[in-house]
């Protein structure tokens, strides 16, 4: 009876195991999930702030010197 003991302990250790790295894998994939739809919205933004970005020609150049503080 002693090595039918061991076994079912055995057993249930690996019972054990299994249901934690299933745990982990659910975790892990929630994880990821998340962080693909953060993703996703900031390459929307950064699409978004392109598109609103002037091109470079379209503006004529001013010097930081020409502008006056916000103080003035």
């Amino acid at each position: 009876m002693d090595a039918s003991h061991d076994l079912t302990r055995r057993l249930t250790e690996l019972e054990v195991k299994a249901s934690f790295a299933d745990d982990a894998i659910d975790q892990l994939n929630h994880a990821l999930y998340r962080q693909q739809q953060l993703i996703d919205r900031l390459v929307h933004e950064i699409a978004t702030l392109k598109q609103n970005l002037p091109e470079p020609g379209d503006q004529p150049f001013t010097s930081l010197r020409d502008e006056l503080p916000p103080h003035y």
